[in-house]
């Protein structure tokens, strides 16, 4: 079976990422929070990395429940930064904590999450057929100019990009992929 390039064949959660997960759309605003995290997270790393540590990152952050994450305090972030099964960079918490709240916010403002962050595309997948694979398109700086205008750190276009990757916004799944 034949994969896009960047999938590593001899790790089992790379292999299941991409062949369940990767560039399927995501409509329900838990998974969309946590992606968004986790690419957050995933910044200056590789998103392996972010992989094996999904399930300590799910725990310790309460099963990515919005609500729960925007108002961890300082203790919180004590734990978190003890906790040797997820990345441990304050920024980066701090900004999970941050970003929640105004997600909340966004939530409030479009109904949910999906609803705004679909409405970029009019709820329609961009399906990439020109066989180059980018890292930042002109939607994913028009969405992260609008995250960040609102305060969300850990969101630049590249980022952005990714996330809307692996929510299913963006179909980048090679033409020889099975998947494709």
């Amino acid at each position: 079976m034949k994969r896009c390039f960047w999938v590593d064949e001899k790790s089992e959660i790379y292999v299941k990422y991409h062949d369940e997960e990767w560039g399927v759309p995501k409509y329900k605003d838990r998974d969309l929070f946590e992606l968004l995290i986790l690419e957050s997270f995933q910044a200056g790393l590789s998103w392996i990395t972010v992989l094996k540590k999904r399930e300590a990152f799910r725990e310790a952050f309460d099963n990515f429940d919005v609500e729960k994450v925007s108002t961890y305090d300082e203790s919180k972030v004590e734990e978190l930064l003890q906790n040797a099964g997820i990345i441990r960079s304050r920024g980066k918490i701090l900004a999970a904590i941050s970003n929640a709240k105004i997600f909340i916010e966004i939530q409030k403002e479009y109904g949910s999450f999906s609803n705004y962050i679909w409405a970029f595309t009019d709820n329609k997948v961009i399906k990439n057929t020109s066989g180059i694979l980018p890292v930042s398109t002109p939607l994913s700086d028009k969405i992260s100019k609008d995250l960040k205008k609102r305060g969300m750190k850990y969101v630049g276009t590249v980022i952005i990009y990714s996330y809307l990757q692996a929510i299913g916004v963006v179909d980048d799944h090679e033409q020889g992929c099975f998947k494709y």
